[in-house]
């Protein structure tokens, strides 16, 4: 019979955003009979564009029991009600993915084909005008969702955050050492294997202090120490598909109104990110080096700030991709040092929440099972690339033809998967979600309709109905909508009442 020798010692290579989020989770969920040690260095800079989420990360907060006001008070916190598109399906095109519901069904067909049949008809708002989620920011507008208000739109909000990833990270260290993680500070000077099999040992310091473990994560960004640097996992290449590989981050003062969405507005050669937080607004400019000079870049970024630029800009060079493996022997990878998608739809933080969750589920013991560990990177697998096709689906869905990088874009392959997807669309706006994929069908139409992927039919069910029904059940969902967004207050005003940061 096989010992079930447990694992005891946990080293997390690595603070930021990953490691704290991770150091945390595991100090909440585990007891004290599990050493949990942190080492990070105040001399390496964490990357931190990931100012911006989805919801799935209330869940997070939620298994923590972290106070959401007083989260958004310590990380100068805002909300988030989906993401704002501008010049991706061409110039002067302007689209919001919002997270939230759409429309209604009606005899059990999805409301877009309703909408699509509107749209052909020549009598119908735009997308977005049937979801409080687009509607409300589009105003500034910004309210929890009412729980006590069951059947209305305004007990139906779907909201994430932006914040501070510096300020989260701290956070998340007090919330981490109150529940007993040690944090070393200092950097790794040698990471030892053990002979045979080539597990991890142990961590040297540069200060010659060695930190023995059983379970190794590694937090340590695009460096990937443990995981790649150590033990040669190796990566997946995805730049055929995201050609971006160099982003620029710059931070500049707030300028009103306050807006509860992210924006990404779409240049010659990738696009740029605005944030907006209570102390400042983040910004950046991913980019091509192949289409691109960093000088160039950074000029567009600079030329197109809200207001006075606050810091020097930083420039980060990535690989987009993933590891081969993001679980190798006792090793697990987490955040960037597992792999690298740009900010276009905030996944990385989630990626992060994803596999602290997975790895509590399949939590090792000391022998490490490989069936365990397979099963681990099979499933880390399938995630990515369901999002790496959701992500390069913003890049290929476009009709701009204005830049050589916009035109590799349009005419380049793209993954099987994707033009499934986007082939079922096209004839009568199907889509389906697979396997519980990250993005559901409402993010998939969003972008699509958004980005001009026209579709040639719709659900031949949604023609039961006479034109003046269908007309009037749109009307109806509209009307309500725009009357519940007239009462919500601003975002500003929210974040006034509730969670403003003290002067």
């Amino acid at each position: 019979m096989m010992t079930l020798t447990p694992v005891r010692r946990i080293v997390i290579a690595g603070g930021g955003t990953a490691g704290w989020m991770t150091a945390a989770a595991l100090a909440k969920l585990l007891n004290e009979q599990y050493q949990i040690r942190l080492v990070e260095s105040d001399e390496i800079g964490i990357i931190g564009v990931g100012e911006a989420t989805i919801p799935n990360i209330k869940n997070y907060n939620h298994a923590l029991g972290i106070d959401e006001d007083e989260f958004l008070r310590a990380t100068q916190g805002t909300f988030k009600l989906g993401i704002e598109f501008v010049n991706w399906g061409g110039i002067g095109d302007r689209y919001i993915h919002g997270f939230g519901k759409i429309g209604q069904e009606m005899d059990g067909i999805p409301f877009h084909h309703y909408w699509l049949r509107m749209q052909r008809e020549g009598d119908v708002s735009p997308l977005g005008a049937y979801s409080i989620n687009t509607a409300a920011p589009a105003q500034a507008k910004f309210i929890r969702t009412q729980t006590q208000m069951p059947g209305s739109p305004l007990g139906d909000i779907a909201n994430a955050f932006h914040f501070d990833a510096g300020l989260y990270s701290r956070y998340l260290r007090a919330f981490a050492e109150k529940r007993g993680v040690v944090r070393t500070e200092g950097k790794i000077g040698q990471v030892l294997q053990r002979e045979g099999d080539g597990f991890i040992t142990a961590l040297v310091m540069e200060n010659g202090e060695t930190i023995e473990g059983d379970l190794f994560i590694d937090c340590t960004g695009i460096r990937a120490l443990l995981i790649e640097q150590t033990l040669m996992t190796g990566y997946d290449d995805w730049r055929h598909w995201l050609p971006c590989d160099r982003a620029i981050a710059v931070p500049c003062e707030s300028a009103a109104p306050l807006l509860p969405l992210t924006r990404s507005t779409a240049h010659s050669a990738g696009w740029q990110w605005r944030i907006p937080l209570q102390h400042r607004t983040g910004n950046g400019h991913v980019y091509s080096a192949r289409f691109m000079s960093d000088d160039e870049a950074c000029a567009i970024l600079l030329n197109n700030l809200d207001g006075e630029q606050m810091a020097d800009p930083r420039f980060i060079r990535y690989v987009p991709g993933r590891r081969k493996q993001v679980w190798n022997r006792n090793c697990v990878a987490i955040g960037l040092a597992a792999g690298f998608f740009e900010p276009i739809e905030s996944t990385n933080i989630h990626l992060i929440q994803t596999a602290i969750a997975r790895l509590v589920t399949m939590f090792p013991h000391a022998g490490f099972d490989a069936v365990d560990i397979e099963e681990f990177n099979r499933q880390v697998t399938t995630e990515y690339e369901q999002i790496r096709d959701f992500i390069v689906l913003h890049y290929k869905a476009t009709e701009r033809d204005d830049s050589p990088f916009w035109n590799y874009c349009r005419h380049m392959d793209i993954p099987a998967t994707l033009q499934h997807k986007m082939d079922l669309f096209r004839s009568n706006a199907r889509i389906f979600r697979v396997d519980g994929e990250l993005f559901g069908e409402l993010s998939w139409l969003q972008v699509m309709i958004g980005q001009r992927v026209r579709p040639r039919g719709y659900h031949p069910l949604a023609d039961l109905h006479t034109k003046e029904h269908v007309a009037a059940f749109l009307g109806d969902i509209e009307g309500v909508i725009s009357k519940c967004v007239a009462v919500m207050p601003t975002h500003a005003e929210f974040i006034a009442k509730n969670c403003a940061t003290a002067a």
